[in-house]
């Protein structure tokens, strides 16, 4: 190669470059800055959502811990009416109990006085039939009756006699 094959090579290689340069390089370079501007949005975008996909995993940890701590409250206050209920339902049963013991207790009283009652009535009917028997066999006897006239009379008799006696001491 010649001098001038060599220049005229190094002068339009220096075009190629001047014109590349001039036309070519900056909407190159546009489109890398906007690239360039591209990515860098998208990584500020990544790093933006990374802090708020850490901030949304934070509130759930949180809103986790604080919803098993509310179960927890929910679970012991249920407990806590659960074993209320069962105390106030022994009371209740005891009170029913004591309720029906008094009621049962007060029936076998009023039971027993009414048969107690029904005894005396029973008793005081046998007693006036066998009373009435034993003077019905005692009056048979003709003797007997005269007897018990007798003593009758002088019963009376005494009777009247001591209230004499106590009417003359009274006047004295």
């Amino acid at each position: 190669m010649t001098v001038i094959e060599y220049i005229a090579s190094l002068v339009g290689f220096l075009l190629i470059i001047y014109f590349g340069w001039r036309k070519v390089a900056p909407p190159v370079r546009k489109l890398m800055k906007q690239r360039q501007d591209a990515i860098g949005q998208q990584v500020d975008d990544a790093k933006l959502a990374a802090e708020r996909l850490a901030a949304a995993e934070k509130q759930y940890q949180d809103a986790v811990a604080e919803a098993r701590t509310e179960a927890a409250k929910i679970r012991d206050a249920a407990r806590a009416d659960a074993q209320r209920i069962v105390v106030e339902m022994r009371e209740h049963a005891e009170r029913e109990v004591q309720r029906i013991r008094q009621r049962g207790e007060e029936d076998l009283v009023a039971r027993r006085e009414q048969v107690v009652r029904e005894l005396r009535v029973r008793i005081g009917e046998l007693a006036v039939d066998q009373a009435g028997e034993l003077v019905r066999e005692h009056l048979a006897s003709q003797q007997a009756r005269s007897a018990t006239v007798d003593r009758l009379l002088d019963e009376l008799a005494a009777m009247a006699s001591s209230t004499g006696e106590a009417g003359h001491a009274g006047g004295k």
